[in-house]
């Protein structure tokens, strides 16, 4: 199920198998036994994106994130902010994309994450807190000590996002590795 390493410890990028047939397919797209680790997913999302647009980058102290890009291609940017984390301050970067293969991308509390839709897409996102606003945190996308290599300089950002603030400023109290 493991597709392959991202290189920040606790994040698991699943390639989710379709059974096609005459009628259609049939994908799986989460199964609690996947993130052993994990705690039950409480709340449901549904995020659609136009080309160029970033969303983030956001990270949450308690809440984990599951993705699943339903259609589109999307680059997606991520940073371990965890203190203790074995690959603390590590950034990946990886592209999905829904036509070829569907992937489940589980991102662990305290790693920063940033979506740039390279086309229209669609993304549904399971989360194990309910949404109160009081665990949404930001960091500047463009910042340069976050090392992610954006595929656009001039993305549609939302009012939130372009406040967002420095990596510096959000280090002043950086979410604890739980291991």
């Amino acid at each position: 199920m493991l597709d392959r390493t991202i290189g920040i410890d606790g994040v698991l990028l699943l390639r989710l198998t379709g059974h096609p047939d005459v009628r259609g397919s049939l994908t799986e797209l989460y199964r609690r036994s996947w993130i052993p680790r994990g705690k039950a997913f409480v709340q449901s999302n549904l995020s659609v994106s136009r080309p160029n647009v970033l969303r983030g980058v956001h990270f949450h102290r308690r809440q984990a994130d599951y993705w699943c890009l339903l259609s589109g291609t999307a680059f997606v940017g991520l940073y371990d902010l965890r203190a203790g984390s074995p690959t603390e301050r590590s950034a990946a970067e990886l592209r999905i994309g829904a036509d070829e293969h569907r992937y489940g991308l589980y991102i662990p509390p305290g790693v920063a994450h940033g979506l740039h839709a390279e086309t229209e897409t669609t993304l549904l996102y399971l989360v194990d807190e309910y949404f109160t606003g009081e665990d949404e945190f930001g960091i500047a996308w463009d910042d340069p000590e976050l090392g992610i290599s954006w595929p656009t300089s001039d993305p549609i950002l939302s009012e939130r996002d372009r406040a967002n603030p420095s990596l510096r400023e959000a280090l002043v109290r950086p979410p604890s590795y739980v291991g």
